[in-house]
């Protein structure tokens, strides 16, 4: 759970550091980088809300 949540952080610096790119600068190769994170965040998420359940039931 705790490597997860690593990972987690780490995309998250990633987008934010690309989505202020684009947005600032309007750099559009950070905008795909960004839009590339949020969906590799969807899956993180998706797993940590799974891993959270398995252990809520235990």
């Amino acid at each position: 759970m705790k490597e997860l949540l690593e990972k987690i952080n780490a995309e998250l610096e990633k987008f934010i550091t690309d989505a202020d790119l684009q947005v600032e600068k309007g750099n559009k190769a950070a905008g795909t980088r960004a839009r590339k994170s949020t969906l590799e965040l969807s899956k993180l998420f998706k797993n940590f809300r799974k891993i959270s359940v398995e252990e809520a039931k235990k």
